[in-house]
C-alpha cells in the first residue's frame, strides 16, 4: 500500500488541533495524525513525546529549504500537523487542511526574509540540487493548442450600374418634291379676226391659275430595338481554407537520480501539493 505524508503549518494550536480532529472524524487513524508544538523550554516536542525532527527528519531528507522553513515556523510559534494517509486519499486530506486555515508557508517565509531572516531560499536550494517544488511556489507551463475556426462575412465586391442617356446625331434623307409654277407670257399673234367674231373676243375675261408645290414634312416615331437586362443570381460555392495552427509541446529533462525521480508526478495527477500543505514521496508499507 502506498502511503503519503502530508504536512501543514498553523498559526494557532486550536486551529491545528481542530484540523487533527477533523481528519480523525473523516476516518484517519488517530495515531497517523500528529500535531507538533514548540516546547516551553525552547525544544520542539511532538504529541507522542518525540523530538520534532526525530519524528519527521526522514521526511525532509534532501529538502533543506523546506526543513529550514518549518523549523523557523515552529521557532516563531507555529504548529505543525503531519498526517500519514493512503495515496488515494491524499487529495481529499490536502483540501481539508487548506480549508482548515493552513498557512501558506512559502509566502510566510518570504515575509520572514524581508524582516531579516537568512534562511535558505528556493533559488539557493535549487542551485545546490536539493530543491523541491511545493504548493504556493509552483510554476506552470501552459500547453496551448490553436484551433482553426472558419466563419463567414459579407464583403462588397463591387457591382454593375447600367445608365441610359440620350444622344443626338444628324440624319439626312432624300425626298422628291413636286412643284407647279404659273408663267405669264405675251406673244404676238397677227391673226385676223373673222367677221362677226369680234364681239365674242371683245369681252372682259379673267383667267386664274394657282401654283402648288410639295414640301418635306418631318415626323419622328420611335421603336425599341433592343433591351439591356440586369439580373442578380444567388448561389453557393465551396472554398477550401488552409492555415497553420500552433500548439505548445513540452520536453521534460529529468537529471535527478533514481531515488529523486520517484517524486515525479505523472501527467493528470494533481500531486496533492497545494497552498499550506506538503506531500512527501510515497512509501510502500
Amino acid at each position: 500500500m502506498s502511503i503519503r505524508t502530508i504536512t501543514a503549518m498553523f498559526d494557532s494550536a486550536d486551529a491545528a488541533n481542530r484540523a487533527r480532529e477533523r481528519l480523525v472524524e473523516v476516518g484517519l487513524p488517530s495515531g497517523s495524525v500528529q500535531v507538533i508544538h514548540q516546547g516551553a523550554a525552547g525544544d520542539s516536542a511532538g504529541s507522542d513525546g518525540k523530538g520534532l525532527w526525530e519524528s519527521i527528519k526522514d521526511f525532509f531528507t534532501g529538502y533543506d529549504d523546506e526543513r529550514a522553513n518549518y523549523e523557523e515556523g515552529i521557532r516563531r510559534g507555529g504548529h505543525l500537523l503531519t498526517a500519514r494517509v493512503e495515496e488515494q486519499y491524499a487529495d481529499e486530506v490536502t483540501v481539508l487542511l487548506e480549508n482548515a486555515d493552513a498557512i501558506d508557508l512559502d509566502r510566510r517565509a518570504d515575509e520572514w526574509r524581508a524582516e531579516g531572516w537568512t534562511g535558505p531560499t528556493r533559488a539557493t536550494a535549487e542551485s545546490t540540487g536539493t530543491g523541491t517544488s511545493r504548493a504556493g511556489s509552483e510554476e506552470a507551463i501552459p500547453l496551448v493548442q490553436e484551433r482553426l475556426r472558419v466563419g463567414k462575412r459579407e464583403v462588397n465586391r463591387g457591382g454593375v450600374r447600367v445608365r441610359s442617356y440620350v444622344v443626338e446625331e444628324p440624319v439626312e434623307e432624300q425626298v422628291n418634291l413636286r412643284e407647279e409654277r404659273v408663267d405669264v407670257e405675251r406673244r404676238p399673234v397677227g391673226r385676223r379676226v373673222q367677221p362677226g367674231a369680234a364681239d365674242d373676243l371683245l369681252q372682259d375675261r379673267t383667267i386664274e391659275m394657282t401654283e402648288s408645290a410639295e414640301e418635306a414634312i418631318v415626323a419622328k416615331d420611335a421603336e425599341v430595338t433592343e433591351e439591356v437586362v440586369v439580373r442578380k443570381f444567388e448561389g453557393e460555392r465551396t472554398e477550401g481554407v488552409s492555415d497553420t495552427v500552433r500548439r505548445t509541446e513540452v520536453d521534460v529533462e529529468d537529471t535527478r537520480d533514481d531515488e529523486d525521480s520517484r517524486d515525479v508526478i505523472p501527467p493528470g495527477d494533481s500531486g496533492s501539493r497545494r497552498r499550506g500543505t506538503r506531500t512527501d514521496r510515497p512509501s510502500r508499507e
